[in-house]
Parts: structure tokens; C-alpha cells; sequence
């Protein structure tokens, strides 16, 4: 497929590169900034620009990776014929206003500086139109081994689901890395015990693979650990540990 990138964050870089190394054609990129926009034309090898007017309608696909306050801003000055698709877990598909519209949600955190292996990515996929649709599976499919229809009410939960999973799951890391900081103890201290945790997980549910002191409710230690850390620390260990032992 011929293909326009709207936007050059980290989606669009990892997925441009992951279509272009599928055999599609990047016909241009887009971006508000004149950086983004050259760096990632640079890397696909395809013309750039921070105009939406200039970018050419000979295109099988618009896809438009951009932040969602911007999206249906963006979207509505792409051509009323094309076949425009965005790419937001959290946003309808009728966010778009175009006839032939559709979503193409790679669900993964992606960095511009770290390209992923995309065969690994679930790609979940919707469209106005049963055609449309076809179309979009068949580029996912291009690119991934793991593709599924999902309609926008169901996709806001697997987003959901998603910020609870990464997000704020790395953020717990970052909590633990300051814990860290402040006694001089280095962070990659941790990396085996979250590669162990994370792999359980392909085996175990997340329920059985449950360990720690909020499992047993043990208290004593629950305490000390209460004594040793600053007022926000304090509320969200007493919050989750009171979810995970509410759930045993």
C-alpha cells in the first residue's frame, strides 16, 4: 500500500519503519514541527512536511498518529474521499469524519530511539465500512501475527486495561527507582526481579503469581515499609496493598 504518516512521534516512527520494511510505500510524513517531520522523513526516505495542504492525495491511507486533543482537529483537513484511519486506544471511531474511516491501534509503548519487533504487537483494528476494514486487516497482518477486530466501546476498556499494565507499572518503577536513589543503591538492582515478574505472567495468572506481604497481610513488615517512606509513597503502598489483599 501507498501510505501518508500524519504525525512523527514514537508510534508513527516505529510503525512507518515496520510498514516500510513490510514492502509499503511511505508516500510522505507529517508533523506540526520541522524536526520531527525531516528526522522521520529521513528514516523512511520519503518526502516531509509541516503543512497538512501539501501533502498529496495520491495515497491509499492517511494514518493519523497524533496526541488525542489534537486528532479531530488534524483528521478534519485530511481529504473528505480518503481512507483515513487513527491510531488512538482511548478515541471512537467516529471521532473521524470522514465516510471511509477507520482505527488501526497498535497496542505497545513505543520510544523513537527503540524500534520493535511489530510481528509481536497485537494490532486491533475497525472501520465505517466492512470493505475498509478488510483492507486495514490485511495491512495489520503485514506486519504482525497478531490481528483482531475490536469495536471502539470495547477497545476503551483494552485501554484502560493498557495504563494499568504499562504506565503505571513503569511509574511504580520510577517510585522504586527514587527509593533506590536515595540510599545510593543502583536501579538495574531490580531489573531481574521485574523480568522474572513479567515472565511468570506468560504462565501464571497475574492472581496466582502474586507474592508479597500484602498477600499475607503481614503487617509488621507492611509497617515499617509505611515508617520508611514520604507521605505520597505512603498512600499509594497502603492503596495497593489493600487492593491485592482484598483480591487473595
Amino acid at each position: 500500500m501507498v501510505i501518508t504518516l500524519v504525525g512523527a512521534g514514537n508510534l508513527a516512527t516505529c510503525l512507518g519503519y515496520a510498514l516500510l520494511t513490510a514492502g509499503h510505500t511511505v508516500r510522505q510524513v507529517w508533523s506540526r514541527t520541522t524536526a520531527s517531520a525531516e528526522t522521520l522523513g529521513k528514516l523512511l526516505q520519503c518526502p516531509w512536511t509541516t503543512d497538512l495542504q501539501a501533502l498529496s492525495a495520491d495515497t491509499d491511507l492517511f494514518v493519523v498518529s497524533v496526541k488525542d486533543s489534537a486528532l479531530h482537529e488534524v483528521a478534519a483537513q485530511l481529504p473528505r474521499h480518503a481512507l483515513v484511519v487513527h491510531t488512538a486506544g482511548s478515541m471512537p471511531l467516529d471521532t473521524l469524519t470522514q465516510p471511509r474511516r477507520g482505527v488501526f491501534y497498535p497496542m505497545q509503548t513505543f520510544s523513537k530511539t527503540h524500534l520493535v519487533d511489530f510481528r509481536q504487537i497485537p494490532i486491533f483494528v475497525e472501520a465505517a465500512a466492512p470493505d475498509d476494514e478488510a483492507t486495514l486487516t490485511d495491512l495489520a497482518q503485514s506486519v504482525s501475527t497478531q490481528v483482531r477486530p475490536l469495536s471502539s466501546e470495547r477497545r476503551k476498556f483494552l485501554h484502560v486495561a493498557a495504563v494499568f499494565a504499562c504506565n503505571m507499572t513503569n511509574h511504580c518503577y520510577q517510585l522504586a527507582a527514587e527509593v533506590l536513589a536515595e540510599q545510593d543503591i543502583p536501579f538495574e538492582a531490580m531489573l531481574p526481579l521485574i523480568d522474572e515478574t513479567a515472565n511468570k505472567v506468560h504462565t501464571l495468572s497475574p492472581h496466582t503469581a502474586q507474592t508479597g506481604p500484602a498477600v499475607r497481610w503481614d503487617k509488621n513488615v507492611m509497617e515499617r515499609h509505611l515508617q520508611m517512606l514520604d507521605e505520597e509513597k505512603r498512600e499509594i503502598y497502603r492503596m495497593m496493598s489493600e487492593s491485592i489483599h482484598k483480591r487473595q
